[in-house]
């Protein structure tokens, strides 16, 4: 499929030229160097360009918000990142982050103000249901087709930080056949990545987390999975692998959903 070219602010260049944009786009570890996570990330660019959004990110100059460290236990190395992070945000003055991982969201929001570090944190499906609900935003419900919808909750946006409405409020808009798991808001399994789970090995047990859940998506008779966050996207997709239902049951991220059903 052939992408259009767009091209992508960067704080540093619009900060030399003394523009200050209204968001930094806070992109995270996955957005910028998973392959399957980047595609995301496009996407939400995509959207952002298509509203016309004064926003940047920070390029080379973006670190990891030291979540994965704190949750594995190395506090020094995440104050470490986090105070790193704070200096620079704070030297460019940034006021609103816009975020597409959950896990950089929490962090940001909830645990960086303790450093010193104050931001209006906005989850993307925050943002995006916003635009919608003001008219900025419009999307076709028969632009995905057919397509049966099933929406996965990540633990750092639903448990964490209460955000249920949002997402199923856009895939709503999206399809006429949106279905819920067994488990849903704040009853949601968890794909199993949470915790620094993600970067181990599996426990003792009779069965693996990401495999339960995934067992229980494509119980709804889902064509496409939605979800929200990059750990639960890896997860999510290695059930379908282990499974072997790849081909018939795809797992995309909702900025993808809206992509296109927009057609950009």
């Amino acid at each position: 499929m052939e992408h259009k070219k767009i091209e992508i602010p960067i704080l540093a260049d619009l900060a030399s030229r003394g523009e200050h944009p209204e968001y930094l786009f806070w992109v995270g570890c996955a957005g910028a160097f998973d392959d399957r996570y980047k595609k995301v990330t496009r996407s939400f660019a995509m959207i952002l360009s298509y509203l016309k959004v004064n926003y940047a990110v920070l390029g080379k100059e973006e670190s990891c918000t030291g979540d994965p460290a704190r949750r594995a236990g190395n506090e020094m190395l995440y104050q470490m990142q986090a105070m790193q992070n704070i200096e620079r945000l704070n030297s460019y003055g940034v006021k609103k982050i816009l975020t597409i991982c959950p896990h950089c969201f929490n962090i940001l929001k909830n645990e960086y103000p303790d450093l010193g570090g104050h931001y209006e944190v906005i989850n993307y499906l925050q943002f995006l249901d916003q635009c919608l609900y003001e008219g900025k935003l419009k999307l076709d419900i028969g632009g995905l087709g057919n397509a049966v919808i099933t929406y996965h909750d990540p633990c750092y946006l639903g448990r964490a930080n209460d955000i249920y409405f949002e997402p199923r409020s856009i895939l709503k808009k999206l399809t006429h056949r949106f279905v819920e798991m067994e488990r849903n808001h704040s009853f949601a399994l968890c794909c199993g990545a949470g915790g620094a789970q993600m970067f181990k090995e599996a426990e003792k047990g009779d069965k693996e987390i990401f495999i339960e859940r995934t067992e229980e998506a494509i119980r709804t008779d889902a064509t496409i999975i939605a979800t929200a966050c990059p750990f639960c996207m890896t997860m999510i997709t290695d059930g379908l692998k282990y499974k072997n239902r790849e081909e018939e049951i795809k797992n995309y991220d909702i900025a993808e959903l809206i992509v296109q059903s927009l057609n950009l």
